[in-house]
C-alpha cells in the first residue's frame, strides 16, 4: 500500500491497514452500519499518528467510538486523549494546541502513537483472532522505527497483546502501573500504566500525577534533543 492521505489529511503508511481492510469480518460489519449512521466520522482502520523518528511507541488497544473511529487520530476527540495529549506535550513529547480534531497545531516528537486493533470493535472488546489480524501491522511498525526503544503500554489488555505480538510469556513480565520490564528483544523497554480514560481517572485508579510519574521515567530514558 502506497502512502496516502485519510479525510483529516494524515498520511497513512505502509505499516497501516488498508482504508477498507477486510480481515475481520465483525469490524467490516459495525464499520459498514457505522458508514451509515455517521457518514462524516473516519469509521475505517486508524493508522499510527507520530513523529517519523520516534523512541517511544504508545500502544492502546484499540479506538474509541467517539474519538479515533470519529476523527481518524489515534486518542483524538474523547477524554482519554485530553489527559495523554496533555501529559505529551509538558514532557515535551508533543508540541503545538491539541484541540481534539486532526486538524489541529499538534505534532509529536520522539513518539509515536497507535492500536494493536485499528478498527472500533462491538462493545470496546476485540477477540482473539482480530488482535491477531492486525499483529502484522503493530509488528511492521516496529521493524519500520528501529529508533523506537521505549513502549508504553496504555493498560492491562494492551500490554498483553504487545508481549504476545513478540512472542513474550506474559507471567514472565506482569502488569502494574509504572512497571518497567527490559525485553531482552529488539533492544526494547516495556512501560506500563493504567489507561488514561475517563473510568480510571474518576475513580481515582489513575491520577494525573500518576500518569505523569511514568512519563518522567520514560523521559529518563529518552533525553530530549
Amino acid at each position: 500500500m502506497a502512502p496516502g492521505k485519510t479525510p483529516g489529511g494524515q498520511t497513512t503508511l505502509p505499516t497501516d491497514p488498508p482504508l477498507d481492510c477486510p480481515l475481520c469480518p465483525r469490524l467490516v460489519s459495525l464499520r459498514t452500519e457505522l458508514k451509515q449512521q455517521y457518514p462524516d466520522w473516519f469509521n475505517g482502520p486508524v493508522p499510527s499518528f507520530g513523529d517519523r523518528d520516534p523512541g517511544l511507541l504508545i500502544v492502546g488497544l484499540a479506538p474509541g467510538l467517539k474519538g479515533a473511529n470519529r476523527t481518524g487520530r489515534p486518542f483524538t476527540g474523547d477524554y482519554a486523549g485530553d489527559l495523554l495529549y496533555e501529559t505529551m506535550l509538558e514532557f515535551g513529547f508533543a508540541s503545538g494546541t491539541y484541540e481534539a480534531r486532526p486538524d489541529d497545531s499538534l505534532t509529536l516528537h520522539q513518539a509515536m502513537i497507535t492500536n494493536a486493533v485499528r478498527c472500533l470493535p462491538p462493545e470496546n472488546k476485540p477477540v482473539g483472532a482480530e488482535v491477531k489480524a492486525c499483529r502484522p501491522y503493530l509488528l511492521s511498525t516496529l521493524d519500520a522505527n528501529p529508533s523506537i526503544v521505549a513502549i508504553l503500554a496504555l493498560g492491562r489488555i494492551a500490554h498483553d497483546t504487545f508481549l504476545t505480538t513478540l512472542g513474550l510469556k506474559k507471567t514472565l513480565y506482569p502488569f502494574s502501573h509504572g512497571g518497567r520490564h527490559d525485553l531482552g528483544v529488539r533492544n526494547l523497554t516495556l512501560f506500563d500504566s493504567y489507561h488514561c480514560s475517563r473510568y480510571n481517572t474518576n475513580t481515582g485508579r489513575l491520577t494525573p500525577e500518576m500518569f505523569k510519574s511514568v512519563f518522567a521515567d520514560i523521559r529518563n530514558m529518552i533525553p530530549r534533543p
